[in-house]
């Protein structure tokens, strides 16, 4: 008999109920999408920040060690130790090795070009190179793929042409170079060994590089007879914002208990991936480069804010959309509902088959807000991050059960007036 009620009572006031429904759907599909945007937007974030550069540089273990002499802190083993080159792979080996985008090495000396006296820096590093790792067969490594900030003007030097190099514009304009100019640099030192290159672009990163002269790394690891070796690592990962945990572990990994140190492990925090970086490459040391890291936590933490703001208010104005509709549904049907009363039926009952359609609207609209907020979260993800947003099944459920709150919290008040209606009054036309 209730059933009966409902759907009798549902398809009488079908207008209204489509209306009420239009509402859940408007609410739905902007929750829908911002949750769905919500879930995918660490990742999407972080693969837009890594156009800012490398978040993990690596150094040798010596270069942490420093003497205080005089109130100066002195490294005598600086530049000394180097890194083998062919331990780099390694990087691809750690638990989160799929988080690691790329990596670029760097190996740094100081040359003189030929005709002048002063001393210009020569940066050896890969530009894009293919690297053999295990369950990776393209994975690429180089400036161009960590480093897409770096502009040039010109061409990029061919990996394999070992004569090519890029000049950095402010040494450009200093020395007058440009592109198609030949150079002939000596490392300094009597018998030092020299390198004729031809300037292939500019080169503009609003860096230190921008003051030198950049090349392949096996020409000026050639040229400086330190082949296979390199000074530092530059190295791009995808990571999740910091939190307590982190922080926690951020200043010492021992203070972590067993199941902290499992859960801080197993989550791809940038201090994690450093410390499974060194355990890969026991004779190097990881450094977070913390203002790229935390530039990454802080951007995505404001984003997902905005969209738990955008949601509450999303649900607080439908909520009132459905209470004004419910008021007026009650009013228009008073001598339905007095009727029903005289008849012998309790407020708690006529509550139930108010709440009931409300809960039936909230289901429809929160299934029609699920198909709409899909292709709007697509929208979205074009038109910010350039790509389709992957859709997650459970926005599915949770957002049937929010349109229910909805549609639910909006007809509680209304639903008051139940108890105010006196079928006597009713039925006679005073209400």
């Amino acid at each position: 008999m209730f059933f009966l009620m409902l759907r009798q009572s549902f398809v009488k006031g079908w207008r209204r109920k489509a209306l009420a429904t239009a509402t859940i759907v408007l609410a739905a599909s902007l929750i829908t999408a911002l949750m769905n945007i919500s879930i995918d937007v660490g990742d999407k974030m972080s693969k837009e920040m890594k156009s800012y550069g490398a978040n993990i540089s690596l150094v040798p273990k010596s270069e942490n060690i420093s003497l205080e002499i005089g109130g100066v802190d002195y490294n005598p083993l600086e530049g000394q130790v180097l890194i083998d080159e062919k331990e780099l792979p390694k990087i691809k080996e750690i638990f989160w090795a799929n988080n690691i985008v790329g990596y670029a090495p760097f190996l740094k000396v100081s040359t003189e070009l030929a005709g002048s006296a002063k001393r210009v820096p020569l940066l050896g590093t890969n530009f894009d190179k293919a690297v053999a790792v295990a369950g990776d067969e393209e994975f690429r490594i180089g400036v161009k793929v960590i480093n897409p900030y770096w502009q040039v003007k010109g061409d990029w030097p061919a990996e394999e042409d070992g004569s090519g190099l890029l000049a950095g514009a402010q040494i450009a304009r200093e020395m007058n170079l440009k592109a198609g100019d030949r150079v002939k640099v000596k490392m300094p030192g009597e018998g030092g060994r020299e390198g004729l290159f031809t300037i292939k672009g500019i080169l503009t990163t609003g860096g230190p590089e921008e003051s030198a002269l950049v090349a392949s790394l096996p020409a000026v690891q050639s040229l400086a007879a330190l082949e296979g070796k390199v000074q530092s690592v530059s190295v791009s990962a995808l990571t999740v914002p910091e939190d307590k945990l982190s922080r926690k572990a951020r200043r010492s990994s021992d203070a972590l208990d067993s199941l902290e140190f499992d859960r801080w492990y197993c989550t791809a925090y940038v201090s994690a991936i450093t410390h499974q970086i060194e355990e890969a490459i026991p004779n190097i040391a990881a450094r977070p480069i913390w203002q790229v890291a935390a530039s990454e936590g802080a951007v995505i933490n404001k984003i997902q804010l905005l969209m738990i703001v955008v949601t509450i208010a999303a649900f607080i104005a439908s909520g009132l959309g459905i209470s004004s509709l419910m008021v007026t549904t009650i009013m228009e049907r008073a001598k339905e509902i007095g009727l029903t009363k005289a008849l012998g039926a309790a407020d708690r009952e006529v509550y139930l088959l108010f709440l009931s359609e409300a809960a039936l609207v909230g289901v429809i609209g929160g299934l029609l807000g699920c198909a709409v907020g899909a292709g709007l979260s697509q929208i979205i993800g074009l038109s910010i991050f350039g790509s389709l947003v992957s859709f997650n099944w459970v926005v599915i459920p949770v957002n049937v059960a929010i349109s229910v709150l909805i549609a639910l919290a909006g007809s509680l008040m209304p639903s008051r007036l139940i108890t105010k209606l006196y079928p006597a009054e009713v039925l006679h036309g005073r209400r």
